[in-house]
C-alpha cells in the first residue's frame, strides 16, 4: 500500500506534498518500518502506515460541546462519525489557521477510528528497526508518552508517534476519549 491509494480527492498536491521513496531504501537489511510521515510544527512525525486508513482534505467538523480543546470536533466518514483531533493543540503547540496542505489522517488504533489534522501529510517513509532510537529526555515539545521512537534518516530525523497515548487521555486513567 502506498500513500497515493490512501490520499482521496487529492487535486494538485504541491511539490513538498509529492510521494517520495527514500533512496536509502535499496540498502535497507532487515526488519523495516514503514511510516506515513507529516509535519507540525515544521517537525517530521510519522505514524505506522498499517494504522492509517485514509488522508482527507478537511472537511466540514461539527464541533462538540464540553470536550477536551485538543479534540475540535467530529467528521461523518461514509455514515461513521469520527472524532478529530488538532495535533497541534495536542501536543500544546500554538494553533494555526488551516491550509491548503492541511489534512486529516484517519487512523485506527485500540478498535477506534480518530482523524488527526496535520500541517502536511509528506511521504513514505521506510525506516529500518536499526535506525530507531528510543525517545530522548531532551526532546522539547511533546511528552515521551507520545513517542515509540526516533527514526534516524541520512539528512533527517523523525518522530515516531504512540497513537494509543495520542487517544487516552492519562488525567481520566486511560479512559477512551
Amino acid at each position: 500500500m502506498n500513500l497515493n491509494e490512501l490520499i482521496r480527492n487529492q487535486e494538485g498536491v504541491q511539490d513538498n506534498a509529492e510521494i517520495l521513496e527514500d533512496k536509502e531504501e535499496s540498502v535497507i537489511e532487515g526488519n523495516v518500518i514503514q511510516l506515513v510521515s507529516f509535519l507540525l510544527e515544521e517537525l517530521e512525525y510519522g505514524v505506522d502506515i498499517l494504522s492509517v486508513h485514509e488522508i482527507l482534505r478537511i472537511p466540514d467538523i461539527t464541533r462538540l460541546p464540553n470536550t477536551p480543546d485538543y479534540i475540535i470536533g467530529v467528521i461523518n466518514l461514509r455514515g461513521n462519525v469520527i472524532p478529530v483531533i488538532n495535533m497541534r493543540i495536542r501536543f500544546g503547540f500554538e494553533n494555526a489557521d488551516y491550509t491548503e496542505l492541511s489534512r486529516i489522517i484517519v487512523i485506527e488504533t485500540a478498535g477506534k477510528q480518530v482523524g488527526l489534522l496535520v500541517d502536511n501529510v509528506y511521504q513514505v517513509v521506510r525506516i529500518p528497526e536499526t535506525n530507531i532510537d528510543p525517545p530522548s529526555e531532551l526532546i522539547e515539545g511533546v511528552s515521551e508518552d507520545y513517542l515509540l521512537g526516533i527514526g534516524r534518516l541520512t539528512n533527517r530525523l523523525i518522530i515516531i508517534l504512540n497513537l494509543e497515548n495520542i487517544l487516552f487521555s492519562f488525567e481520566e486513567e486511560n479512559e477512551v476519549i
